[in-house]
């Protein structure tokens, strides 16, 4: 890898990003990621013949946020569609109060298309994993220009050399986790106007989506995300949790039948416990960027994050 080349590892929405950034710059960028396609925690899985949302449920894009701009462009070009401004609140006891806010967007393809979609003509390599960062800025011991880890603090601090200063910036409270639970029923059996709910009071599921109606084609499935004490209980064995989330779900929504087929997927690494304010950190040729920058922890903050940082990175090449 030539030494005028920036390494960005991690080929989630923010470091996807970084790297549109950089090219957009003519800064020369190749992103490396273990993954199979770009995506990230914005990844689904095709499941009985569709694409479910498995990680990110949406995301939401303010006026003057850059961003704003990014999904305009989805929107226009249909890879991104305006999905709800309304949540319902549920618990043990059922559906309660429905709660406003602002519109959030969901894709018919899957979220992680919209990622592959700014990836397009970056220089991308998958399957490609990555043991060792290090002050020079060097890549499993390649010169690099600079080096970018895009990824959770603690899948960061496994690459980095202890002590340096891209490893005392990484955030030592940890990252929570979730199991996200994928139900599939013969038909709709929760309130059409649903879209999704907020569940309170429940150690098991915190959250509820309509996939069916995110997406727009009506599928009949919901996707439940557990709470992080009730993820950490499982993450040895996901599967273990699906009986416990298919009974809390059926009590919050009031369904009565049981779903004809599940699937659970682990997040163990799902959001940070405490997001930091600043949009990154850039050290030593070493830049860190993602969910646990530029708060709130939300797909905008992590575009947002991964973007200034490339900003930055192409403002001081060469």
């Amino acid at each position: 890898m030539p030494r005028t080349s920036t390494t960005v590892i991690g080929a989630g929405i923010s470091g996807i990003a970084c790297a549109r950034a950089l090219s957009e710059a003519g800064v020369a960028v190749q992103v490396l990621d273990r993954g199979n396609r770009p995506g990230g925690r914005m990844s689904g899985r095709t499941l009985h013949g569709r694409v479910v949302d498995l990680g990110a449920s949406y995301f939401t894009a303010t006026d003057d946020s850059p961003f704003a701009a990014v999904v305009a462009a989805w929107v226009q070009r249909g890879l991104a569609r305006p999905w709800t401004d309304t949540f319902a609140v549920a618990g043990p006891g059922g559906i309660g109060e429905v709660k406003r806010g602002p519109m959030r967007y969901a894709a018919s393809g899957g979220l992680r298309e919209l990622v592959v979609d700014l990836a397009r003509g970056l220089d991308v390599v998958q399957r490609r994993t990555v043991s060792d960062v290090a002050p020079g800025p060097r890549v499993d011991g390649e010169d690099c220009a600079a080096a970018v880890l895009a990824m959770p603090d603690p899948q960061a601090r496994r690459l980095l050399e202890r002590g340096s200063l891209a490893d005392q910036a990484l955030d030592a409270r940890g990252w929570q986790a979730t199991i996200a639970v994928v139900l599939g029923f013969a038909d709709r059996q929760w309130p059409a106007d649903l879209h999704g709910a907020f569940v309170h009071d429940s150690p098991v599921v915190d959250w509820v989506a309509d996939d069916g109606d995110r997406r727009g084609d009506g599928a009949p499935v919901l996707v439940a995300h557990t709470t992080p004490a009730f993820a950490e209980q499982h993450l040895a064995e996901p599967d273990g949790a699906v009986a416990e989330v298919v009974a809390a779900v059926r009590q919050c929504l009031g369904i009565d039948a049981e779903p004809e087929w599940t699937h659970a997927h682990r997040w163990t690494f799902a959001k940070p416990s405490s997001p930091r304010e600043q949009p990154f950190h850039l050290a030593e040729g070493i830049g860190i960027c993602g969910d646990g920058w530029s708060v709130p922890s939300k797909v905008q903050g992590a575009w947002t994050s991964g973007h200034a940082l490339g900003v930055e990175l192409a403002r001081t090449a060469g």
